[in-house]
């Protein structure tokens, strides 16, 4: 029996069986004859010299084949990393950087970098090999925050980058905004800390390396998100050609950016597997996820927001600075493209003023993860309306609206020239409130209060652009069995892909969606490809398909046209069959794809393009907490959430997106923080013991709706679905937090929301009370 599931439908998860079977293959399923095992000896110290590394008992110890350490690395000719994103985005302006070292050249940088490669015949031998490598270090200071690290005498943590500064650039209107600073009947200020996080994916990092002599030839198999580009930037590293080296992913067990970039692992175990001969295998411990994996967030702003005595907003001025870590990786790129791509979000703002800077410090690198920059302007916005609504005396909901174009003005293009094609941001708000009940959140608070615990109710209005790498391709080949391989540069790495690819293409050409087989995770299959990265796979891939499908059908007439004995003219293509109009002659698609075979002239079509413009997801969150008045403990008490995806190839899929970005938003507001101590550098948030995720229990079901607008930057008219959830999450329920600690005068705390960051807020504005009264 054949099915046909096309967009708009919402069929299971056909990868889902073989995940719950236990038939999926992660990089630790794979084996290779002779393959032997890496460890990498990291960095115990912040910042330090190194001034001697001792290998020579490691490299007689058992099953040991190599010791590998900077000297190595400059013996045999090999680059070190540069960033993803060099220089401004806007004025091409150079940041300020140091190349990252594979492995540490004669001083480290964070805890955690890699300083020697350790091969063995097994990973235990690996391991005890690692403990006989002496390193003799001189400790220095650490500076492990943007401020430290601007201080007065902070340490120098590269001399390519005086004073640690990677960027310091100011855009927007300055004049303007101080113009309508000056004649505004309420200004608003508030100082935030967006607090670094660790992304977790449950999949750790790892690489296979394998070297074809023969071919003088790499092949990597990656737990990855990003193949393509990171097999650019790892034969650059190794000194080849990128048709020299061939990336391989077999099924991915999560991502949400920390996979998205280049690692010096990566060059590291192709290198090993060249020098001893054998396969090499590395795959990271929860440890190394915790040291090693680029983090992300870590932005601190203080902000401004100039009203009329109505309310409507006039200017917005934000000044603030990006902890990049140790490593400028992809920081620069976030500061000067997505954190001001769409500042004041959703809300029109006419003057905008933003100082944007970034540092390095002794930390691990920043990289991306659900929504960067785009989660630190909107949380900005959001707290800044709160507060503002707080402190003038306005209508928090209200506010918002009469701030929002209404969707007859959209497109809408910003104070920077950006444009949002498509939304119905009043309501959508005013769904969410609606759905939430927000009518009855008095009574819901009395009760609380009967049982002593405070209760808040929190919302914000997200908005991110997604897109990712601008270019993408998708090949379409008719296979002799009757069966379609979709052949895509984009990467699953646990959306569903196998699924909603098939839905598109079944739309759009009528085939059966189990004749459909997509094949993707492969350098060698497809010449490019952007991966998965900012929610970009349906935009991308999507849009691909759906163009290669349209050239399918013309390609597909005259053949047809042909075996109907018809004039071309004549023909009408739907439900994946050629007919004559007027008649019931008729031929499948699958037949005249045979047909072309025989003759020679195959419908396999291979489509490449590249966007002009972003998506637009956008949405109202909202978010009812409780808290107890004698621990500080928080408890989600309610969630609700009217998302703008555009047209949902599977609504299912979309909502299961939506939850987890969702628990990731909630995460960061109520648990996570990756904390580094101020003055050792050690991450003290540094194992699942310290990091606190969430759990079932920190969590609850949300209430989850859509209103959709089609997006007019692609032919689905679809937006990008997988990080909106974190972007909203995070600060609808900080607004709740605070909404609740209101009566007791707490205006504001840092970092997330755990019983000890409430309980000090509680016991703050309790002492200032104190003080305040001894003073009369």
């Amino acid at each position: 029996m054949t099915t046909r599931a096309v967009i708009g439908d919402a069929p299971k998860r056909r990868e889902d069986l073989r995940f719950v079977t236990g038939s999926g293959r992660y990089l630790d399923d794979l084996a290779f004859a002779g393959m032997a095992h890496a460890v990498v000896l990291r960095s115990p110290h912040a910042h330090g010299l190194i001034l001697r590394i001792q290998t020579e008992k490691a490299r007689t110890a058992p099953g040991v084949l190599g010791v590998l350490t900077a000297e190595e690395v400059r013996a045999d000719g090999l680059k070190p990393l540069r960033p993803s994103a060099e220089a401004n985005v806007q004025t091409g302006e150079k940041f300020a950087f140091a190349p990252q070292p594979l492995l540490a050249d004669g001083k480290v940088r964070y805890v955690g970098e890699p300083v020697a490669l350790i091969i063995a015949e097994t990973h235990a031998q690996a391991i005890d090999a690692a403990d006989q490598v002496v390193v003799d270090y001189v400790p220095l200071p650490a500076a492990t925050t943007a401020a430290a690290a601007r201080g007065s005498g902070s340490p120098q943590i590269s001399p390519e980058v005086p004073g640690n500064l990677c960027l310091d650039w100011r855009t927007g209107d300055a004049a303007a905004v101080e113009a309508a600073f000056a004649a505004a009947a309420h200004v608003v200020e508030l100082a935030l800390d967006n607090h670094r996080i660790v992304t977790n994916p449950i999949e750790p990092r790892g690489v296979i390396g394998l070297w074809d002599a023969e071919q003088g030839r790499y092949t990597a198999h990656v737990s990855s998100q990003s193949i393509h580009a990171t097999r650019d930037n790892t034969a650059r590293a190794l000194g080849v050609a990128p048709a020299a080296v061939r990336f391989v992913a077999p099924d991915v067990g999560g991502g949400f950016g920390a996979k998205n970039f280049v690692y010096p692992e990566h060059v590291l175990i192709l290198w090993a597997a060249r020098r001893v001969g054998r396969p090499v295998k590395w795959i990271a411990t929860r440890s190394e996820v915790f040291l090693a994996d680029h983090q992300a967030r870590d932005h601190l702003a203080e902000a401004a927001l100039a009203l009329d005595k109505d309310g409507q907003f006039l200017a917005l001025r934000a000044s603030s600075i990006a902890n990049a870590g140790a490593y400028l990786v992809f920081a620069g790129g976030v500061q000067t493209f997505q954190y001001i791509h769409l500042p004041g979000t959703v809300y029109r703002i006419p003057a905008v003023d933003l100082q944007v800077a970034a540092v390095l410090t002794n930390t691990a690198p920043i990289g991306v993860t659900r929504g960067p920059g785009f989660a630190e302007a909107v949380n900005i916005i959001e707290r800044l309306i709160d507060r503002a609504a707080r402190q003038c005396g306005f209508d928090r909901t209200e506010l918002r609206r009469k701030n929002m174009p209404p969707p007859t003005a959209m497109p809408v293009t910003n104070a920077f020239g950006n444009t949002i094609d498509s939304g119905a941001f009043p309501e959508t708000l005013d769904h969410a409130l609606a759905r939430a009940d927000v009518e009855g959140f008095a009574a819901r608070r009395r009760e609380s209060e009967t049982r002593g615990v405070l209760r808040g109710l929190g919302f914000a209005y997200h908005i991110k652009g997604t897109g990712g790498s601008p270019t993408e391709n998708v090949d379409i080949r008719f296979e002799a069995d009757g069966t379609v391989s979709l052949v895509t540069g984009t990467q699953t790495i646990g959306q569903g892909h196998e699924t909603t690819f098939p839905q598109i293409l079944a739309d759009r050409l009528g085939i059966p969606n189990e004749l459909i087989r997509l094949v993707q995770g492969d350098t060698d299959r497809i010449p490019l490809g952007g991966g998965h990265g900012s929610s970009r796979a349906t935009y991308m891939g999507g849009t691909a398909i759906w163009r290669a499908s349209e050239e399918i059908i013309a390609k597909g007439t005259g053949i047809a046209a042909e075996a109907l004995e018809a004039a071309e003219a004549d023909l009408r293509f739907a439900d994946g069959r050629f007919e004559v109009a007027g008649t019931d002659r008729s031929i499948a698609l699958l037949d005249v794809a045979a047909l072309a075979r025989d003759k020679g002239t195959r419908l396999d079509t291979y489509h490449a393009w590249t966007r002009r413009w972003m998506t637009f997801p956008n949405g109202a969150h909202v978010a009812e907490v409780e808290i107890d008045r004698e621990t500080g403990q928080v408890r989600l008490a309610r969630y609700t959430a009217v998302d703008d995806y555009g047209v949902l190839v599977n609504p299912m899929i979309a909502a299961g997106q939506a939850h987890g970005a969702i628990a990731q938003g909630v995460g960061q507001a109520l648990l996570e923080h990756a904390l580094y101590d101020p003055v050792s550098g050690q991450l003290v948030a540094g194992s699942l013991m310290d990091y606190a995720l969430p759990r079932a229990d920190d969590l609850l079901s949300y209430d989850l709706g859509f209103n959709a607008t089609r997006c007019t930057t692609n032919p689905l008219g679809v937006k990008g679905c997988g990080e909106a959830g974190a972007v909203g999450a995070f600060p609808a329920v900080i607004n709740a937090i605070l909404d609740a600690l209101a009566p007791l005068g707490v205006g504001d705390f840092t970092g997330p929301a755990s019983p000890e960051h409430i309980w000090r807020a509680f016991t703050s504005h309790n002492d200032a009370l104190a003080s305040r009264s001894r003073a009369y």
